[in-house]
């Protein structure tokens, strides 16, 4: 399989991820303030795009129960991203120093909590 005379991306990627919660509104709102590009919105899911073309499909769930998001997030410069995010008064946790990942949290509105990492992603082919 190929993806292009000169792309060495794989050629594969997610195509959708979904969360649950509790409070669609305000949690649609917190997706576009972490930069997730909205496409479509109604009384039960709201759809956002991101980079590469993943989409996040966000449902509304009145049972939905607060804790770790079934996805987690990459960004080219994770302490810019942070210093941003806190400016916007998301709240994100203190960067940890991992062995791969220098990664952060931030929680949603409907209690879903968001890792984000920093980027190890290469152009280089496998």
């Amino acid at each position: 399989m190929s993806t292009g005379q000169n792309d060495s991306r794989p050629p594969v990627w997610v195509g959708h991820v979904s969360m649950g919660t509790s409070n669609l509104t305000e949690s649609q709102t917190f997706m576009e303030q972490l930069g997730m590009r909205p496409m479509f919105r109604n009384e039960s899911v709201a759809i956002f795009e991101l980079r590469g073309g993943t989409h996040l499909v966000l449902v509304a769930d009145a049972d939905a129960q607060p804790g770790d998001a079934p996805f987690d997030l990459m960004v080219e410069d994770v302490e810019a991203t942070h210093a941003e995010y806190a400016e916007r008064g998301l709240e994100p946790s203190s960067i940890e120093r991992g062995r791969i990942h220098a990664s952060f949290t931030v929680t949603e509105p409907g209690g879903g909590r968001i890792t984000v990492n920093s980027t190890h992603v290469s152009d280089l082919p496998v």
